[in-house]
């Protein structure tokens, strides 16, 4: 389920980068940017959250883990720690928009290397180091046979393409439509260029995100299906996409 899927910053009625990923009953959420947790908590309660990956520390991807934390631990029953996945020193933002310590017991931190492979609960996650302004870990998602692939923020490489190489679904960075601006071409991704990609690596299903907000939403599915045969969409808040 997409919780939000706008870059920088949420639209109205929106929400920046997040995703709920459930398999057999356990929980995942990838990334918890603006305005996610509100979104989060229509659908469950913020104890039911088994695990969190976040892709880097840019706050439109994790500054909603703060109030994750605060629903879970600032309440006469607390749940059991909550297991955290991250690259080094991304979260060290976030996590000290508190007095320290005040939250030291409602997570616990998993600190890896992108290119690591870690389980996390029935998924089996490989991650890998792609472009952009901070360290950013794209991670590959298997369970019960099938694949998700998420970039996080990316600009374009080969990477992304080994990344979803024959994934059911690639959630992808979709920050504009056709022409990245020059000084941000390392750095992040056109829709054009996320088709491109998602073709090359055979994926099954397309799904745009990150989108500036304000950007015509039919021009970027049009730009992705340049390059791309399957079926593309773009991430807004409430879409869910079973993979059977």
């Amino acid at each position: 389920m997409v919780l939000g899927g706008c870059g920088v910053w949420p639209e109205a009625g929106q929400a920046c980068s997040g995703y709920l990923v459930e398999h057999d009953g356990f929980r995942l959420v990838l990334d918890l940017g603006y305005a996610t947790l509100p979104r989060l908590l229509q659908y469950i309660t913020a104890d039911q959250v088994d695990a969190v990956f976040i892709s880097h520390g840019h706050p439109d991807h994790c500054a909603d883990l703060n109030p994750l934390l605060r629903a879970r631990m600032l309440r006469d029953d607390p749940p059991p720690s909550l297991p955290v996945y991250a690259l080094p020193g991304a979260l060290d933002a976030v996590l000290a928009l508190d007095r320290p310590g005040m939250l030291d017991a409602g997570y616990v931190p998993h600190e890896f290397t992108a290119g690591d492979h870690f389980d996390i609960g029935p998924f089996r996650a490989q991650t890998r180091l792609l472009p952009h302004y901070l360290l950013n870990a794209g991670v590959r998602l298997a369970a019960g046979g099938r694949v998700l692939a998420y970039t996080g923020d990316t600009g374009p490489t080969p990477d992304v393409v080994e990344l979803a190489r024959d994934a059911d679904l690639l959630v992808a960075e979709a920050t504009y439509v056709t022409r990245v601006p020059e000084d941000s071409q390392v750095h992040q991704s056109s829709a054009r260029q996320a088709g491109r990609q998602a073709a090359a690596a055979g994926v099954g299903r397309l799904l745009l995100t990150h989108l500036q907000p304000g950007t015509d939403h039919a021009a970027a599915r049009a730009a992705a299906a340049d390059g791309y045969g399957g079926e593309v969409g773009v991430a807004t808040a409430g879409l869910v996409i079973d993979l059977g």
